[in-house]
């Protein structure tokens, strides 16, 4: 819709101060990199990234001089006499930035363009594609499925979920005060843990009871927790469980696979028939077919509404 390919059902989409809801693609200065690369493969890479610019009729030494620009800012100078099947995957994705860059359009839309690269190219591409937003500054649309593309990429996150919008916020916003369980579980990686549990019926303070899991609602949740008996979902971030002594643990649960990275101990297992994972120190003493406690600080325990996926924190309601 942005781009001009389809035709909104209501609303208005302004690029800047200018209403382009009905104006056609070609008059909305939109510049787009798609995941497949979408290079003439009979074409020099000097004559991909200028093909654009013959078509609009450009002066040869004006095209000349922005696709010498955009090949310097995106360190293909050398390549520019090749054929695209001369070019590894992230050289070629390369190309499609720079076929975009001269445009110097007043927004890029990336629709997930690092897919098709391997994992240590895609990080290497994310650098690059953070300092060219830095250093052009024009406002770029990015789609993706990877979350740590939008973790680290974006200044602003749109979170959706079947055409729906969930939660927009800044990235440290959104990872901190998800608004539901989709993007609690969405966001962050190893995903957040959910635990079924219910508020405790017995006297004292309200608690969190539930298979393998005791604990007191923090003091922010009092209010909003409701009655007991009431059905809640407990999230808990993997790097927000720590192992703790059996007499002072949480949540109790045994331990099924060990992921040794260096940094951390990824421990994955059952809470009680309940997955978990827990980043653990290195150091950790935690063998496989262990039951190990855990703790968690009520700084950061999430409660959502088991119904709902509704958060019960007001303060992190969009």
């Amino acid at each position: 819709m942005v781009a001009g390919l389809e035709q909104p059902s209501d609303g208005v989409i302004r690029i800047g101060e200018r209403d382009v809801t009905h104006l056609s693609p070609r008059d909305r200065d939109v510049a787009m990199v798609f995941q497949s690369y979408a290079l003439y493969p009979h074409m020099s890479i000097y004559e991909n990234i200028s093909f654009g610019l013959k078509l609009r009729k450009m002066p040869k030494d004006d095209i000349d001089k922005r696709v010498r620009e955009a090949a310097d800012i995106l360190g293909i100078n050398d390549l520019l006499a090749r054929k695209p099947k001369q070019l590894s995957g992230g050289q070629r994705q390369r190309v499609a930035m720079g076929r975009a860059i001269v445009r110097k359009p007043a927004v890029f839309l990336f629709d997930e363009p690092l897919s098709n690269l391997d994992a240590k190219l895609r990080v290497q591409m994310r650098v690059e594609i953070a300092k060219l937003h830095q250093r052009l500054g024009t406002t770029t649309i990015y789609v993706t499925h990877d979350q740590v593309e939008a973790m680290t990429l974006a200044k602003q996150i749109v979170v959706m979920n079947d055409g729906f919008v969930q939660q927009v916020g800044a990235p440290l916003d959104v990872y901190k005060n998800p608004v539901n369980t989709f993007v609690a579980g969405f966001v962050g990686s190893p995903a957040m843990n959910f635990f079924a549990c219910e508020l405790d019926g017995t006297g004292g303070p309200p608690c969190l009871a539930g298979k393998g899991i005791n604990l007191e609602v923090p003091a922010r949740l009092k209010q909003a927790v409701g009655e007991r008996g009431r059905k809640l979902t407990l999230g808990v971030r993997p790097e927000h469980l720590h192992e703790a002594p059996p007499d002072t643990a949480q949540l109790r649960g045994k331990v099924d696979v060990l992921e040794p990275l260096g940094a951390e101990v990824l421990a994955l297992g059952q809470i009680e028939g309940q997955p978990f994972t827990a980043s653990l120190s290195p150091d950790t003493r935690a063998r496989v077919g262990d039951v190990i406690g855990l703790t968690v600080s009520g700084d950061d325990i999430h409660l959502f509404d088991q119904g709902t996926g509704r958060t019960l924190d007001t303060e992190k309601r969009a």
